[in-house]
């Protein structure tokens, strides 16, 4: 395993002179001879009072101040001069104001597939800044156990989130632990007045053999999207040569349109010119059909008219012939019917004698019928003589 190049930070309480020397104790981050690889941060100063009255003191105005009244706490000192100050009260923690970045790197956390890794975290907070806050921090938890109990939380956190992943998929967990450890941090130190700032992971180093195959399949994957670019940028240049030689065709095409469509015009110009040409033949043509069609209407009206008068005179001769037809006719009728009443006066005639001959037969019957009746036996005679005619 490669050897991490980071020192672990290690948060310490250090005891000062006088708080005038506050700003360069903090200034002071100094590496511990006695721990390889560690840098202690002070964030917690503890003034030495040794006069049990003072005329004045100087309250520096950069870090928070917390003084003691009979050891009781008082809160916080505000910056400047304070003139005599006694003896019972005294300056009794000076904490920074400043944001404190964290180095916490973790060693030999396993992935899930057993890969031993090395993870460097970084973690940036402040103390305060109330009253409270710094009072909450100070004697509530310290620095030392503060230190413990961040280097636990994060080395606990980083090992959690590295077993839950592979090794080629644990350089993605920057944004992943920013986002889990941010939260989960504030949440358990907002109670002793510390705010997380800001959380991340700046170095992850892997084996050595598993670094360099995966520095391998990195510059692999570089060279597929190289070459992947070269065929997407050939692609493109044969797109646009494509494009270039279709807008080429659509060129020509459109010219050949164009000829094509003046063509077109000069087709239906010289349609119009041939039209108008038939127009005038056919009207040449009517002209003459209409005066030929005269002279044929007059010749068809003469030949008309003549046929009218022959037809007339031959009308007249056989109304002629059938007035002296039907004269005759009506002569032979008339001869005939005298003949007839002639004939039929002449059979009145007999008739009529005839009848004038039976009315006296009959006259002279009843004569003697009447007879008879009168005589008494005549009845009988009379039935049996006139039985026969009924």
């Amino acid at each position: 395993m490669a050897a991490m190049n980071s020192h672990h930070s290690k948060l310490v309480q250090r005891r000062i002179s006088s708080p005038a020397d506050a700003d360069r104790a903090f200034a002071n981050v100094t590496f511990n001879s006695q721990e390889v690889g560690v840098t202690e941060i002070p964030i917690i100063l503890i003034p030495r009072s040794r006069l049990p009255f003072r005329c004045a003191i100087n309250v520096p105005s950069g870090p928070l101040v917390m003084w003691q009244k009979w050891h009781r706490n008082m809160g916080l000192l505000p910056p400047g001069m304070i003139w005599l100050w006694p003896g019972w009260c005294r300056i009794s923690h000076i904490v920074t104001r400043a944001s404190i970045t964290y180095i916490a790197p973790t060693r030999n956390c396993p992935t899930c597939d057993n890969v031993l890794v090395d993870v460097d975290s970084s973690l940036t907070f402040r103390i305060g800044p109330d009253s409270e806050d710094v009072s909450n921090f100070i004697y509530k938890i310290g620095a030392h156990r503060f230190d413990e109990l961040l280097t636990a939380e994060v080395e606990q956190a980083i090992r959690a989130l590295v077993y839950s992943t592979t090794h080629d998929r644990v350089n993605d967990l920057r944004e992943e632990f920013a986002t889990s450890m941010l939260s989960t941090l504030s949440s358990k130190f907002a109670v002793y007045g510390v705010t997380i700032l800001n959380a991340m992971i700046t170095n992850v180093i892997l084996p050595p053999d598993i670094q360099n195959q995966l520095e391998r399949t990195t510059v692999l994957q570089l060279e597929m999207a190289e070459q992947e670019k070269i065929h997407e940028n050939r692609i493109r240049a044969l797109e646009d040569e494509a494009a270039r030689s279709i807008e080429t065709i659509r060129i020509s095409n459109r010219r050949k349109l164009q000829e094509i469509e003046e063509q077109m015009k000069r087709n239906d110009i010289e349609r119009l010119e041939m039209e108008e040409a038939a127009r005038s033949r056919a009207k040449l043509e009517e002209i003459k059909a209409m005066a030929d069609a005269d002279v044929a209407l007059k010749k068809i009206i003469g030949d008309a008219n003549l046929e009218k008068v022959k037809a007339r005179q031959r009308a007249e001769a056989a109304l002629k012939k059938s007035h002296l037809q039907c004269q005759t006719m009506q002569i032979e009728a008339e001869t005939k019917a005298k003949i007839e009443l002639k004939k039929s006066e002449a059979e009145l005639a007999v008739a009529e004698s005839k009848a004038a001959t039976m009315i006296l037969r009959a006259e002279v019957a009843g004569l003697n019928g009447r007879k008879l009746l009168m005589s008494g036996d005549g009845a009988e005679s009379l039935r049996s003589a006139l039985a026969p005619r009924m």
